[in-house]
C-alpha cells in the first residue's frame, strides 16, 4: 500500500460494502436505542391512561419541528465538513464547525421562546371539540419542559454530526445508547415516584426524556475534544454568512423535510381528534412502532451521507455509485421486514407496547396493517432523499416531502375522513408513499446525469 493510500481517510479507499457498514451499523445500533428512547414515554405514558397517551401524541409535532431545526443543522455541518476534508481544506473544516455549532445555539433560543409563551395555544389548535380539557393540561406540561430544556438535544446533535463527519460512529453510538439508557431507566421513576421521587405523570416523561438528552450532549463534547483531532475550531470570531447560508442550502431541506412532517401530524391530529381521542392515540401509537423500522434505515444513512459527500470531494464516482445502490438494497430489507410483521402482527404491537383497550385495538389493527402498505417503497425514498442532501441538491428532498405529505397525504386524508369511517383516513398514507417514490426517481435520474456522471472517476 502506498504512502498517499495510508495518509487518506478510510472513506476513500475502504472497500465499499466493509466501509458502509462499518460507518452504518454502530449509528443503525445506536438508531434502534433511539427508536425504544422514543417510544419509552409513550409506553409508560399509556399505562397512566389513555388521555396521556393522547397528550404526548398532541405534542409531538412540536417535537418533530424541534428535531428538524437541530437535525437540519447537523446534516448541513455534517455533509460540508466530510466534503472539505475529502478536499483537505482544514480551515474551511474549522469554520464550518464554529457556525454550525453557533447556528445550533439560536436554534434553541428559538424553542425556548416557544416552550414559554406558544406551548397552550398550538395545543389546543389540535384538539377536538370533545377533547377533554385534563389532556390538554398534560401536553401544555409535556411540550413546555421538552423545549424550555431542548438545549440537551440540540448540543447532541450537532456534536454528534461533527463526530460522524470524520467516521467516529462509534462513539455516537456510545452517546446516544447512553442517553437512551438513562431515560429508559428514569422514565418509570419519575412518571410514577418510585425511590422517593414524586409523580409526576407525563411532565415526569418528559423531564426524563430531557435529562437523558442533556447527559448524551455532554457525553458528545467530550468525546468530540477528545477524540477528534481533524476538527480543531474556536468558539471566538464572529458568524459567517457565507457559511451560514452554506450550511442552510444542505441543511435547509432535512428541516423543511421533517418540519413538514410537524406539520402533517398536526393536521392529522386534526382530522382524527374530530373522529375520537383514541384515533389520534392510534396514530402516535403507529408513529412511535414504526420508528423501529425506520430509525434503522436513518442510522444506514447516516452512514452513507459522510461517504458520499467525501468521495463527492475527492472526486470518486464509482465509489459514490456503490455506497447508493448498497444502500438502497439494505434499506429495502430492512423496511419488508418491517411490513411483514405490521401485517402480521398489529394487535401484538398495540397491546404489548400500549396496553391497549378493546376499542384501541379495534380501530388501531387496520390502522396499522393500512399505513404500513407504504413501507414496500419507503427504504428507497428515504435513501434517495439522503443523496440528495449529501451531493448538495437537498431540495429535491424537500419538494418530494413537500407533495408527499401535503399535497397528497393531507388533503387525502381529509377528503376520506368525508366519508365518515376512519379506516379510510389510513388509505392515504400507502397512496401518498407511491407519489413519494415516482417522484424521488425522477429526481434521482436527473441527479446522476447532472451530478454524478460528472464527477471524474480518480483512483
Amino acid at each position: 500500500m502506498s504512502e498517499n493510500t495510508l495518509r487518506e481517510n478510510k472513506m476513500g479507499v475502504m472497500p465499499i460494502p466493509k466501509l458502509l457498514l462499518s460507518m452504518s451499523l454502530p449509528m443503525m445500533a445506536s438508531q434502534l436505542v433511539q427508536a425504544l428512547y422514543n417510544i419509552v414515554d409513550s409506553i409508560f405514558v399509556s399505562r397512566v391512561s389513555e388521555a396521556a397517551l393522547t397528550a404526548v401524541t398532541l405534542a409531538f409535532p412540536v417535537q418533530v419541528l424541534l428535531i428538524a431545526v437541530a437535525s437540519g443543522i447537523g446534516v448541513g455541518t455534517n455533509a460540508l465538513v466530510s466534503r472539505a476534508l475529502g478536499q483537505k481544506d482544514y480551515k474551511k473544516v474549522n469554520e464550518v464547525a464554529r457556525n454550525g455549532v453557533f447556528m445550533t445555539f439560536a436554534g434553541y433560543l428559538i424553542f425556548l421562546l416557544i416552550g414559554i409563551f406558544f406551548a397552550r395555544p398550538l395545543m389546543e389548535m389540535q384538539a377536538g371539540a370533545d377533547t377533554n380539557p385534563e389532556t390538554i393540561d398534560m401536553a401544555v406540561d409535556y411540550l413546555q419542559i421538552v423545549c424550555i430544556m431542548s438545549f440537551g438535544v440540540f448540543f447532541e446533535i450537532i456534536f454528534e454530526r461533527l463526530i460522524q463527519s470524520t467516521g467516529k460512529t462509534f462513539y455516537t453510538m456510545i452517546t446516544q445508547t447512553v442517553g437512551a439508557v438513562f431515560n429508559i431507566i428514569f422514565d418509570p421513576i419519575m412518571i410514577f415516584g418510585y425511590l422517593g421521587f414524586p409523580r409526576m405523570g407525563v411532565a415526569g416523561a418528559a423531564l426524563a426524556t430531557v435529562l437523558g438528552q442533556i447527559l448524551a450532549a455532554l457525553l458528545a463534547i467530550i468525546f468530540h475534544i477528545k477524540k477528534n483531532r481533524e476538527i480543531n475550531f474556536s468558539l471566538k470570531g464572529r458568524p459567517s454568512g457565507r457559511v451560514i447560508k452554506e450550511i442552510c442550502a444542505i441543511g435547509g431541506p432535512t428541516t423543511i423535510m421533517q418540519a413538514i412532517g410537524s406539520i402533517m401530524t398536526f393536521a392529522m391530529n386534526k382530522i382524527l381528534t374530530g373522529f375520537s381521542e383514541t384515533a389520534a392515540a392510534v396514530f402516535g401509537a403507529y408513529f412511535k412502532i414504526q420508528s423501529f423500522v425506520f430509525m434503522p434505515v436513518f442510522g444506514l444513512n447516516m452512514g452513507m451521507v459522510p461517504i458520499v459527500s467525501y468521495n463527492y470531494g475527492a472526486g470518486k464516482r464509482s465509489r459514490i455509485v456503490k455506497t447508493i445502490k448498497l444502500s438502497v438494497i439494505i434499506a429495502e430489507i430492512i423496511t419488508l421486514i418491517g411490513f411483514a410483521v405490521f401485517q402480521l402482527l398489529p394487535s401484538f404491537l398495540l397491546t404489548s407496547f400500549f396496553d391497549a383497550s378493546e376499542h384501541m385495538l379495534a380501530i388501531g389493527d387496520p390502522a396499522l396493517r393500512t399505513m404500513s402498505i407504504g413501507f414496500l417503497v419507503a427504504g428507497g425514498c428515504v435513501v434517495f432523499g439522503s443523496v440528495f442532501q449529501a451531493l448538495g441538491s437537498g431540495m429535491y428532498s424537500a419538494i418530494v416531502s413537500f407533495a408527499r405529505q401535503l399535497v397528497v397525504l393531507i388533503p387525502v386524508a381529509y377528503l376520506l375522513s368525508l366519508t365518515g369511517n376512519v379506516r379510510m383516513v389510513w388509505w392515504a398514507f400507502p397512496i401518498a408513499e407511491v407519489m413519494s417514490l415516482a417522484v424521488s426517481i425522477v429526481f434521482m435520474m436527473r441527479i446522476n446525469k447532472k451530478v454524478i456522471s460528472k464527477v471524474e472517476d480518480n483512483p
